[in-house]
């Protein structure tokens, strides 16, 4: 049967690990105190799995990553999909939805408690109705947020702390040295527990965060790939707004807002985008492949195979019956139409117009 969005009992904080969770959520201002109190509740029944947990990954063989590849842009640009086509490779391994709620609960417990997530989660995202399942590929901040106080997700839970989260965690510049290691390490485990339990060699990443993060990420991984993905930012912020009020809301413990949410999230959008073509020079040519979602969605098969051709992926027709597949299983999706209202025509022209202009993007 499954939760609907709207009706879920508790805060994804519930798979957080204890240490996580206090640093959080101590002596901030809880509106939503029943979903906070089932939510710690839940979190402290299951924390002596968590510390299992913890004991199984440092007794364990750590892969090796490389080479990872990363799908990054905006939130609503596209990413999702770009990331379920290239999951079909076998080579990749990824964050799973279920990895991303329970990151403590996959070396031990994940038996018995994968198909009990499977039974409350929701069957597809209410914002674009697309399917749910706890073993598809997920993007791994959801996984951070439930791993490390360090991550720029916890303003779901808090809303009214969206700035600081913001200037701390997704830029991580302001954070302390200590904060930057816990992050680091949270990113390394949680990629090597995921290619350990699916028995990968090669993690692939859908992260829309990382999209300011470039500089750390190649001084972590200096043989990472990068796919960045561009959509009409009319349609990304209609999208966003949408995503933030029909699946963030019921999440959160603190109210918002409209007007704030709104002017965060173009703020967010530009500062992000301008750090992105900052840092992006740090790439090697060879290692970064830029594409429009629009382009990208018009011919699939096609863009992912300049996307292997140019990343040097590997050989793409050995996959490509995998994707076509899957692609063709996708047709059936109704996609969301958006009609941009003076108001976000307004907003996205005062926040967005490098983006527009370089991209040529136009009403």
């Amino acid at each position: 049967m499954g939760f609907s969005f709207d009706r879920l009992p508790f805060n994804t904080l519930v798979g957080a690990d204890r240490k996580t969770f206090d640093r959080v959520t101590e002596g901030v201002k809880i509106d939503n105190k029943g979903k906070y109190l089932l939510t710690k509740c839940c979190q402290r029944i299951l924390s002596p799995l968590y510390n299992i947990n913890t004991r199984e990954y440092n007794a364990m063989a750590k892969p090796e990553i490389v080479a990872p590849l990363f799908i990054i842009g905006h939130w609503r640009s596209g990413t999702t999909f770009v990331h379920n086509v290239l999951s079909r490779d076998p080579q990749f391994g990824y964050c799973t939805t279920y990895q991303t709620v329970f990151p403590h609960m996959m070396l031990y417990g994940s038996s018995f408690f994968k198909p009990l997530a499977a039974l409350c989660m929701p069957k597809t995202r209410p914002t674009d109705n697309l399917e749910l399942t706890v073993e598809q590929p997920q993007e791994e901040e959801f996984a951070l947020t439930n791993m490390t106080p360090a991550a720029y997700y916890h303003f779901w839970s808090l809303p009214q702390q969206a700035e600081l989260y913001r200037d701390k965690y997704l830029f991580l510049d302001s954070c302390t040295a200590e904060e930057r290691a816990e992050f680091c390490h949270s990113v390394q485990k949680m990629m090597q527990i995921a290619l350990h339990c699916q028995n990968k060699s090669r993690f692939l990443s859908k992260n829309p965060p990382h999209t300011a993060r470039i500089a750390l990420l190649h001084r972590m991984f200096p043989d990472a790939k990068f796919i960045y993905l561009v959509r009409n930012p009319y349609t990304v912020f209609e999208s966003t707004v949408k995503f933030f009020n029909s699946t963030i809301a019921p999440l959160t413990l603190q109210k918002i807002d409209n007007v704030a949410l709104e002017e965060h999230i173009l703020q967010t959008y530009s500062a992000m985008i301008s750090r992105y073509n900052t840092d992006k020079r740090l790439i090697p040519a060879q290692n970064l492949f830029e594409v429009r979602f629009e382009d990208f969605e018009v011919a699939p098969l096609a863009k992912t195979e300049e996307i292997y051709r140019t990343l040097n992926l590997g050989d793409f027709n050995s996959v490509k019956t995998r994707m076509a597949e899957y692609l063709n299983a996708q047709k059936r999706h109704q996609k969301n139409r958006y009609s941009y209202s003076p108001h976000t025509i307004s907003m996205v022209n005062r926040y967005c117009s490098a983006t527009l202009t370089e991209w040529g993007y136009r009403l």
